[in-house]
C-alpha cells in the first residue's frame, strides 16, 4: 500500500501544471458539449445514504480505531449483492472482521445477511440463514457452483476461507469438505467464480495478500518499510513475504481440485494481490483474470485455452502505469467506457498517486488512458472499492470510487491526507473523458469515511442502480439516487444450460441505434466484493433495442428478440435464435 509516485507525470511541477490546465480545458469542452455548464441544466444525481433508514445497521469491526499496529488491521471487508432466496430481489451480505485483542465467547462480531423486503427496507436474517461466522473476514464472491439454481457464497479470511452452500435460503459451510478452505495460514483477499475451462461448472480464483504471521510480525517503525513520511506506522506489505494466488477447478461433484501449479497461476511470484476482475480481454471466448496488486505489478492471467494461464500484464501494458512504475493497486472494475466494443480496466491505487484506466486497444494490449480520460486529478485519496455503473442510464458507464487511508496517523501528523475521505463520482461524457461531479452529487458522495468494499445493484428492480459500501469501524452506507432519470434501461439475467447455471462469463452485446453496448456476466470485482450479476444497460432516450446477442461460455451464440425496455429479462441458454453457432477453438482440460 505504498507508492512513491510524484503528483505530476514525469515528476515536474511545470509539466504537472500544464497537464492540469489541459485537463481543465478538456473538462470544460466536455461540459459545453453536453450542455452542462448552464445553471438551467437538470440535476443528474443526488445520492443519499439511506442505510440506517433501510435497516442496514451492522457495525463493522476491523482492528484498532486510533492506531493500527499490524497490517491485518487495515484492509477492511467486502460486500456482496445477490439474491440468496430466489425471490427476484437482490439481498445484501456484509463481511465483518475482529480486533487483535479478540472478544469474550459469544460476543465476537459476525458478518451479516440482509433480506430485501421489496419496500426499500431490509431485514437481518444472518442467524436464520446460517451465516453468523466470526474471524478476520475479508472478501466475498458469489456463484452457483453446483448448478442447482441457488447462489452459493464464498468468503475469504485471514485464516481458513469458507464456502457456503445455499440450501434453498439456508447456508451450510462446506469449505473443508469441498476442498477450498485453504491451509489456514494464507490471507485470502479478492475472489471470483469463473468457468476458466468452459466445462459448465464455475471454478474459483482466490487472491492472497501477504504471507503473514501475526506472532512474528514487525512492530511500527521497526524497519525502514515501517515508516511513512517520517512517521512510524504499521509494517507492510513491502518487507513482508508475498503470497501466491490459488485456482480451484470444480470437479462437478461438489468438490474442487487445487490446480494452481498445473494451471501455472503460481508462475507470478512475490506479489500482494487484492482485487480480482474476470474479463475476456482479447475476445477469444475464454475468460481471463486481472488482479490488482499492492506495491507490485498487476497481474493479467491470459487463458491459454488448454487449462493453463500466462501472466501477460507486462507485455499487454496492464502491469504498470504509463511511466513504467508499479503502483499500489486495490480495487478493479471492467467496462467498455468509450463505446468501442472492447472491455477496459480501471484500478484504484494508494494515495500520492492516481487511479489507473487501461484502455483496451483490441490487439491484446492496453494503453494507460488515465490522464487522457481526465481521471488523473485526485492524488490525495487512497482508493479501494470501485465500479463502473451507469447511474443516469444515458448508455455510458460512469465511475464511483470509495476512499480511506490505512494510517490513522495521517490526521495526527498532518501528512497531506485524511484517514476518512469522501467518495468520488465521475460522469462519463460519452467522448472518452469523464467529469468529476462529486461535489454536486449529494451527501452520500461528499460524506467522509474510511471505506473499503463497494458493490452496486438494482436493489429494487426499477432500473436505478444503488451502491453499498463497507466502512471501517462504522455502519455501512447505502447510496440511493434521489433523482429519477428520464432515460430508459434494460436488465439481463442469464441462465445457462450447457454453460454454468449463472452464465458467468457470458458476453452480452446490445445494439441500440448507432450504439453497440457490451458487457459480461461476472462474479467478484471491485475491492473484494461482488455486485449484482445481472447485466444492466442504460439506453438513453431509446424506447426499443435493435438486437441483443449473447455468447455463452459454452461457445454458442444466440439472439433474443422483442425484449422490452425498462424491464429485467431472464434469458435462458437454448431458448433464443442461434447466431452462427461456434464450437470451442480448443477442447480445454480434461
Amino acid at each position: 500500500m505504498f507508492s512513491s509516485l510524484s503528483r505530476y507525470r514525469g515528476g515536474s511541477p511545470v509539466n504537472g501544471l500544464l497537464t492540469h490546465c489541459l485537463l481543465l480545458l478538456l473538462i470544460s469542452s466536455a461540459l459545453q458539449a453536453r450542455g452542462e455548464t448552464s445553471s438551467n441544466s437538470p440535476q443528474l444525481v443526488n445520492f443519499a445514504d439511506v442505510a440506517e433508514k433501510s435497516g442496514l445497521t451492522m457495525l463493522n469491526v476491523f482492528g484498532g480505531i486510533e492506531t493500527k499496529k499490524y497490517i491485518i488491521e487495515t484492509t477492511g471487508t467486502g460486500v456482496a449483492i445477490f439474491d440468496y432466496d430466489n425471490d427476484g430481489w437482490p439481498d445484501i451480505f456484509l463481511v465483518n472482521g475482529t480486533r487483535l485483542e479478540g472478544f469474550p465467547a459469544g460476543n465476537a462480531p459476525t458478518s451479516h445477511l440482509y433480506r430485501n423486503n421489496h419496500d426499500g427496507t431490509f431485514t437481518d436474517v444472518t442467524v436464520k440463514a446460517g451465516l453468523a461466522a466470526t474471524g478476520w473476514g475479508q472478501g466475498a464472491c458469489v456463484g452457483d457452483y453446483d448448478n442447482d439454481g441457488w447462489e452459493d457464497l464464498y468468503v475469504t479470511y485471514y485464516g481458513k476461507n469458507r464456502l457456503y452452500h445455499n440450501n434453498r435460503g439456508v447456508f451450510t459451510e462446506v469449505g473443508e469438505k469441498s476442498g477450498v478452505a485453504g491451509s489456514g495460514k494464507a490471507w485470502g483477499s479478492g475472489c471470483a467464480f469463473v468457468d476458466y475451462d468452459r466445462d459448465g461448472f464455475v471454478d474459483l480464483i482466490v487472491a492472497n495478500y501477504v504471507d503473514f504471521d501475526l506472532s512474528s510480525a514487525p512492530a511500527p517503525g521497526e524497519r525502514a518499510s515501517c515508516m511513512w513520511k517520517g512517521v512510524a506506522v504499521m509494517c507492510g506489505p513491502r518487507g513482508l513475504p508475498g503470497a501466491k494466488n490459488i485456482l480451484y477447478r470444480n470437479r462437478g461433484n461438489g468438490t474442487f481440485e487445487d490446480v494452481t501449479t498445473k494451471a501455472r497461476i503460481d508462475r507470478t511470484e512475490g506479489h500482494y494481490a487484492l482485487g480480482i476482475s474476470t474479463l475476456d480481454f482479447d475476445n477469444d471466448g475464454w475468460p481471463d483474470i486481472y488482479v490488482a496488486c499492492d506495491s507490485t505489478p498487476s497481474i493479467l492471467y491470459h487463458n491459454n485455452r488448454d487449462g493453463t494461464f500466462t501472466d501477460v500484464a507486462v507485455s499487454a501494458g496492464a502491469a504498470f502505469n504509463e511511466d513504467g512504475r508499479e503502483q499500489a493497486g486495490m480495487g478493479t472494475s471492467v467496462a467498455d467506457y468509450d463505446g468501442d466494443g472492447r472491455l477496459d480496466i480501471f484500478k484504484t491505487n494508494f494515495s500520492d498517486d492516481t487511479s489507473t484506466l487501461y484502455r483496451n486497444n483490441g490487439d491484446g494490449t492496453f494503453d494507460d488512458a488515465t490522464f487522457r480520460a481526465s481521471l488523473g486529478l485526485h492524488t490525495q485519496y487512497l482508493g479501494w472499492g470501485t465500479m463502473f455503473f451507469d447511474f443516469d442510464n444515458d448508455s455510458w458507464p460512469d465511475l464511483i470510487l470509495v476512499n480511506g487511508h490505512v494510517y490513522p496517523e495521517v490526521d495526527k501528523y498532518h501528512l497531506g491526507s485524511n484517514y476518512q475521505e469522501p467518495r468520488i463520482l465521475y460522469h462519463n461524457n460519452g467522448n472518452g473523458t469523464f467529469t468529476d461531479i462529486s461535489a454536486a452529487a449529494g451527501p452520500g458522495i461528499t460524506a467522509a469515511a474510511s471505506s473499503r468494499g463497494l458493490a452496486v445493484g438494482d436493489l429494487w428492480n426499477d432500473g436505478m442502480l444503488s451502491v453499498v459500501i463497507s466502512n471501517m469501524n462504522a455502519r455501512p452506507s447505502l447510496l440511493v439516487n434521489q433523482v429519477r432519470s428520464p432515460n430508459h434501461w434494460i436488465g439481463i439475467k442469464t441462465v445457462g444450460t450447457r454453460s454454468n447455471r449463472d452464465g458467468i462469463g457470458a458476453r452480452v452485446t446490445l445494439k441500440v441505434g448507432k450504439r453497440t453496448l457490451v458487457d459480461e456476466v461476472r462474479s467478484g470485482s471491485s475491492y473484494i466484493s461482488n455486485s449484482d450479476m445481472r447485466v444492466h444497460f442504460g439506453l438513453g432516450r431509446a424506447v426499443k433495442i435493435d438486437s441483443l446477442e449473447i455468447r455463452w461460455p459454452s461457445g454458442g451464440m444466440e439472439r433474443f428478440d422483442n425484449l422490452a425496455v425498462d424491464a429485467i429479462h431472464t434469458v435462458k441458454e437454448g431458448s433464443g435464435a442461434a447466431v452462427n453457432p461456434v464450437t470451442k477453438n480448443a477442447e480445454g482440460p480434461k
